[in-house]
């Protein structure tokens, strides 16, 4: 026999390419159609990997998406082992089901747009959005290879639990995340202190810091739990899926997943409480410690409990298959067309939303436009900006307090703060986003609804400072009256809730996808009311230096002309 038929006749009896290459040109129209969706969700998983890499090795609230990849192929394992006790799903259902999960694909494709236009492709509303999609091209590949002609795997709750490994390694919306963390983050502070005080131990909530008389310990949103929640519930649904077979089994390690997320978080709160009520030094060391401690073993005590509930191997009852005819095709046709559509929609979109290059227009030297000294006040500018600027998308940030005692002998405060951002650096409407209402309240402030107002400041000498954004806060019992503007390209925008979808929106349809103008964003803030700093002579140069950033500063007359600009 000659070399050539030698090779042949080994790749067709082994498991070689010429085998592989058989069973692709022996598989049926619905499993060609099937691997298509399979090949279609498996190439959106890998770009969804790629895209969410540096979220997952940047954000320790995501570092268990690590092993998103990894339990998704385990979870498609599993759900082939119950293939041969199941039928299958019916064309009908199957058909219905695609429907669905197509909807939800066009929304998820539809939103993503909008999302990545307006902030961008690595703002977390995109991300999620972007996640969402996957998961929706998951389940739909799932749907066809789960179909009663096809076959591979079983419609199962292992198959159920894909998209949800999806969604959860994906950063949760802001507005979402922010009320989660809050909620969980006051829950810790009020069970740690009443916890104390059960003891005997003295302690006193002031905002997010829990004062022990002679020391105080600061809850930062980090040490919420949304990191362990999230993690804990994500195994208890993936190790529910690969160890357990019962519906109660399942349901009851999956429902002890967040509790005992969150009982573990306390404990660790508590422990850090007392070790700094006792002098020790909880920075550094023994905060990351427990952290990482706490982590382990509640993933320890969850994967105990899996494998306590753990049930004997079963042998499924083999099911012959059933002719499917020709009813697969709406199913398939359905799925490969809202596949197709998403992938084109994502490629233009892609083409369309990438950031330009920075503009050439020279940074303004912010340190130089706002007063570095004031008689009689004293003055601190902050140096720890620059953390801040990766999320932001802006190294050119400037903050600079004063402090004096005023006439009847109260603290007087002024605080202002400017940042600059370059034609391409960011979008509108990401930079509108960092207000203070948005990131205040997690620093332990309280917003007070009757201090919103958009409104003009007048200063002593007649010169108006034009629609200033007010927002009053109180922490700890100390007040913060707080005005801003956001300027883009020197024209000011309008109001805007960083926490309302629909404002978001609106934001996106006027100005979103506007990139090639720089934007500024300044802020003041004091712990009195305008009317008490506006004969301030600082505040006058302060709003003077604003000004040349774009802030509207008008005299009510200047040379006769009522409301000139300066």
């Amino acid at each position: 026999m000659s070399p050539a038929p030698q090779l042949k006749a080994r790749l067709a009896a082994g498991g070689g390419i010429g085998a592989m290459c058989a069973r692709l040109r022996s598989w049926t129209k619905a499993e060609r159609a099937a691997g298509v969706a399979g090949v279609a969700a498996a190439l959106a998983l890998s770009g969804w990997a790629a895209r969410l890499w540096p979220e997952w090795n940047q954000n320790p609230d995501l570092s268990h998406g690590f092993l998103a990849v990894p339990a998704i192929v385990l979870l498609w394992l599993r759900a082939r082992e119950d293939t041969a006790a199941s039928r299958g799903l019916g064309p009908a259902v199957q058909t219905a089901l695609v429907l669905v999960s197509a909807l939800m694909l066009g929304v998820a494709a539809l939103f993503t747009a909008i999302y990545s236009m307006a902030f961008g492709w690595t703002a977390a509303p995109t991300l999620f959005l972007t996640s969402a999609m996957v998961a929706a091209a998951l389940i739909l590949a799932v749907l066809l290879a789960a179909g009663r002609a096809v076959r591979w795997i079983a419609p199962s709750w292992p198959a159920l639990v894909l998209p949800a490994v999806v969604l959860l390694s994906a950063p949760l919306p802001p507005g979402t995340s922010s009320r989660l963390t809050l909620t969980l983050q006051s829950g810790i502070i009020v069970g740690v202190v009443e916890t104390l005080r059960l003891f005997g131990v003295a302690a006193l909530r002031a905002g997010n810091v829990i004062n022990l008389g002679m020391t105080s310990v600061g809850v930062e949103e980090a040490c919420s739990g949304v990191r362990s929640l999230i993690s804990c519930v994500l195994s208890g649904l993936v190790l529910s899926a690969l160890l357990l077979r019962s519906p109660w089994r399942r349901a009851l390690l999956v429902g002890l997943a967040a509790p005992l997320a969150l009982a573990m978080n306390f404990a660790r709160s508590l422990a850090l409480t007392m070790l700094a009520k006792n002098g020790v030094d909880i920075t550094g060391f023994w905060h990351d410690a427990l952290g990482y401690a706490v982590l382990a073993v509640t993933a320890g005590l969850l994967a105990a409990l899996a494998f306590f509930l753990e049930e004997g191997p079963s042998r499924p009852t083999p099911r012959a298959s059933e002719p499917a005819g020709n009813a697969w095709r709406p199913a398939s046709v359905f799925a490969l067309a809202a596949l197709a559509l998403a992938f084109a929609w994502v490629g233009q979109l892609l083409a369309r939303t990438h950031l330009g290059a920075l503009g050439d227009l020279p940074p303004p030297e912010l340190a130089r436009l706002v007063p570095a000294t004031a008689e009689g006040w004293t003055v601190t500018t902050r140096k720890d900006l620059g953390r801040f600027a990766g999320a932001l998308r802006t190294d050119h940030l400037l903050e600079r307090s004063y402090a004096k005692s005023g006439a009847d002998g109260r603290r007087v405060q002024l605080t202002v703060y400017t940042a600059w951002w370059p034609a391409g650096a960011s979008s509108v409407s990401e930079v509108a986003t960092h207000t203070p209402e948005a990131c205040w309240p997690g620093a332990g402030w309280t917003l007070l609804p009757e201090g919103t107002v958009r409104r003009s400041l007048e200063l002593a000498d007649g010169r108006v400072v034009g629609e200033a954004e007010q927002r009053s806060f109180v922490g700890n019992g100390y007040p913060q009256h707080v005005w801003f503007w956001h300027l883009v390209d020197g024209e000011l925008i309008g109001p805007f809730e960083p926490k309302s979808w629909r404002q978001q929106l609106r934001l996106f349809f006027e100005r979103g996808v506007r990139r090639d103008a720089p934007q500024v964003f300044a802020r003041l803030s004091s712990n009195r009311e305008w009317s008490e700093i506006a004969a301030e002579p600082l505040a006058g140069k302060v709003l003077a230096g604003l000004a040349r950033l774009g802030v509207p500063l008008r005299s009510t007359e200047v040379a006769g002309v009522p409301g000139a600009p300066e």
